[in-house]
């Protein structure tokens, strides 16, 4: 055996011994622990509850994580004209907007024009809302994190007034 294979050989059992301990507690993973795939269509859309939400809305559940995590996902679909209440999210939420076009508000900021494709992030406990437009309906991708077993505080619906404002001119974003 030459130097340069007995190199390579010596690599291979050094690379082989640090992967056995990983292969080992693989084999061991429980069921809790493993990858779990949930097919499009097995899990039931759900209406949007009008204490939540004002116009047609259909709640897609994507995922909520067991603990030790704490993120809960959905895709959430507004007809034209629907939009949330006023709420906020104790850690914050992530919206991926993934068709339509919508309008979202932060407290004491205008309503802006949001898109697919755009990535909103509302930071913790900031009360906001978001819909569709008037004549437009927007589905996003909703990601947030519980506190306390607790992911979302509902508020007070937005008036029509309010909502009917839309954003200051088309197209205006953050």
């Amino acid at each position: 055996m030459t130097s340069h294979s007995r190199h390579r050989t010596a690599i291979g059992l050094m690379i082989a011994a640090l992967l056995l301990p990983a292969a080992s507690a693989t084999a061991q993973t429980t069921e809790e622990e493993s990858m779990k795939l949930y097919r499009n269509g097995t899990r039931p859309s759900q209406q949007g509850p009008a204490d939540w939400f004002t116009g047609s809305v259909r709640i897609d559940p994507l995922n909520t994580a067991p603990e030790p995590a704490r993120h809960g996902a959905a895709s959430v679909t507004f007809e034209p004209g629907a939009r949330t209440a006023w709420h906020t999210h104790p850690l914050g939420q992530t919206l991926v907007v993934t068709s339509g076009t919508g309008w979202a508000q932060c407290e004491g900021e205008p309503i802006v024009e949001i898109r697919a494709g755009d990535v909103i992030w509302c930071p913790p406990g900031h009360p906001h809302w978001h819909g569709a437009t008037l004549t437009t309906a927007m589905t996003h991708i909703a990601i947030q994190e519980s506190r306390d077993g607790k992911m979302v505080e509902w508020m007070e619906h937005v008036p029509d007034e309010q909502y009917l404002a839309g954003p200051r001119e088309a197209g205006d974003r953050h």
